[in-house]
């Protein structure tokens, strides 16, 4: 019997679903792809295989040409230029954080493989159009066409090229201006809302499922209009220059604790999108958030310390595919459709405060939105507390309304 093809650095999650992953050598080493989903790729040994090894080459590869950080070679084509991205200290990459930067890894390392051995400089834009119909295709027979993933793809590819541009690299220049021509199929509006007493039906599934921790976190996301990973906090590599005592796996933590929320049950964060740029706080007072109080009867004054949301099974702070997976089981039981998404319930909370007839400028300020007017941090901190009252105050009309 003839042997099986190799499949370096072949892994399985917890679903069965394969992925490839850097050697542990290369992660510490700043090599920028640390695991490439091969989904795509299940019943297909074959490609399975060839795409492992050719993923095992780059890494040898890189590793082998140095890792100190200089300039890497520009030969002309997207790999080499993917690469300078991801590992020039100079790179816009670098200003990624946590959920962001995940999948630009992702789609760093497709670009690598499906078109990495293209010339920029003869390149043109029909081209990059055959290129995105072929990412728009579903992934599986039967199933929906992808338009969010490609364009996802263009936007890492505008972002490479863009940083060429800033490097000088030929052809960058020129393949830039053909995509600014390029009109590429829009995504359509999410309408999806998810309505009170549908979250409230997933908080009481999460709490059945042993997950008391994750309703507190949906009760925050719908009243408080938080994004999930600002809330229960993202796993970042240890390379990761910002603080943090809780470390497991070789990743560090990095998110909200109780420490933000002071005596009078205010909590305050500072979004990781406006960290790095207004640093605006956004400011939930729990007091007036019926679902965040009725959580709060669940954990005992003496056990609010540490990460704000904590995965009660392993005592650590979720990670992503465990959130979501609970996440999906508790929609499940509370009827709410599969195409419904946990950031939702953030567009969901505006939605319910809109119907109160919320004015914007008190929506902008609980999203952490940039007021025009500039104000000193004190001020804009009383200003965004009291608009949280009075979001909060017109969405308490709209529940006894809808039942």
């Amino acid at each position: 019997m003839a042997s099986e093809k190799p499949t370096p650095g072949l892994r399985f999650d917890d679903n069965g679903r394969p992925f490839w992953r850097a050697s542990k050598p290369a992660v510490r080493a700043g090599y920028p792809v640390k695991s490439v989903n091969l989904s795509e790729l299940v019943g297909d040994e074959a490609r399975l295989s060839d795409r492992c090894v050719k993923l095992q080459r780059e890494m040898d590869e890189w590793l082998l040409n140095g890792t100190t950080g200089a300039a890497r070679p520009f030969d002309g084509t997207f790999k080499s230029l993917l690469d300078i991205y991801a590992t020039d200290p100079e790179s816009s990459y670098f200003e990624l954080k946590g959920p962001s930067r995940k999948p630009y890894d992702t789609y760093i390392a497709l670009l690598r493989f499906e078109i990495g051995a293209s010339r920029i400089d003869l390149t043109d834009g029909t081209d990059i159009k055959k290129w995105f119909a072929g990412w728009v295709k579903p992934r599986k027979p039967g199933g929906k066409r992808t338009v969010a993933r490609a364009r996802f793809i263009i936007a890492v590819i505008k972002a490479a090229l863009s940083h060429g541009i800033i490097r000088r690299l030929p052809g960058c220049a020129d393949l830039r201006a053909i995509l600014r021509e390029i009109e590429f199929e829009s995504l359509r509006s999410r309408d999806a809302v998810i309505t009170a007493n549908q979250v409230t039906a997933a908080r009481a599934a999460a709490h059945q499922a042993g997950h008391a921790p994750a309703a507190f976190c949906y009760a925050l996301q719908f009243e408080g209009t938080g994004r999930q990973w600002d809330l229960r906090g993202v796993w970042v590599p240890m390379s990761d220059p910002r603080p943090s005592a809780i470390h497991d796996a070789g990743k560090k933590w990095i998110g909200p604790t109780w420490a933000n929320v002071d005596d009078n049950l205010i909590l305050r964060i500072t979004p990781s999108k406006t960290e790095d740029t207004t640093a605006l706080d956004v400011v939930v007072d729990f007091r007036f958030c019926p679902m965040v109080m009725e959580e709060l009867e669940h954990i005992p004054t003496e056990s609010r310390t540490g990460p704000l949301v904590v995965n009660p099974k392993t005592g650590l702070p979720y990670r992503e595919d465990t959130f979501n997976r609970v996440w999906k089981a508790a929609a499940k039981v509370a009827g709410i459709p599969a195409s419904y998404w946990n950031r939702d319930l953030r567009a969901s909370g505006v939605t319910e405060a809109r119907e109160g007839d919320a004015k914007t400028d008190d929506l902008k300020k609980l999203a952490g939105h940039s007021a025009k007017s500039k104000t000193t941090g004190k001020v804009y901190d009383r200003a965004v507390l009291a608009a949280h009252r009075r979001i909060a105050a017109a969405r308490s009309t709209v529940r006894p309304r809808k039942g």
